[in-house]
């Protein structure tokens, strides 16, 4: 089966909320800066909107083997404005470049676990650290974008280099 997009998610700057979990959208307008109405707390207040953490992507590979570990992770809860489905994530490296419906991205750097995450149900403070030491290297990659455009469910992911 070919890569797809398996779902896109944002989450509009919200006072007094965090970031997490965002909600799904058929679709989505990706711009240099990111995708269309969406507010990641971390990339616009520590890394000044860096073009590099424009999007974050995961795929549901993570979902599926942290579901299988006790942890109820749904699409979205980690952050992630795209999450991909028939991909490994264990093929993603830096400098990779993939054209996802009418875009093209390039990964860059790789999501760490953050404090946010408590806010999730399934976490509660007593069992943050855990979840987070779960999530090393699982909790997705940012990439930017190199040709902007609209990204639909079920659009192809090719890798391009």
């Amino acid at each position: 089966m070919n890569p797809t997009v398996y779902r896109l998610h944002q989450k509009p700057k919200t006072p007094g909320e965090p970031g997490l979990p965002k909600t799904p959208v058929k679709s989505a307008n990706i711009e240099l800066s990111g995708l269309s109405g969406d507010h990641n707390n971390f990339r616009y207040n520590k890394k000044k909107n860096h073009p590099d953490m424009a999007i974050m992507i995961l795929s549901m590979d993570v979902l599926n083997d942290l579901n299988d570990e006790g942890w109820p992770v749904r699409p979205g809860d980690l952050g992630e404005n795209i999450t991909l489905e028939n991909f490994s994530y264990d093929s993603i490296e830096p400098k990779q470049q993939y054209h996802i419906g009418s875009i093209i991205v390039e990964i860059t750097i790789i999501c760490d676990p953050c404090s946010t995450l408590q806010v999730l149900p399934y976490v509660q403070k007593k069992r943050l650290k855990e979840f987070m030491s779960t999530l090393i290297k699982r909790r997705g990659w940012y990439a930017k974008v190199l040709k902007t455009g609209k990204i639909h469910r079920g659009d192809l992911v090719k890798k391009l280099n």
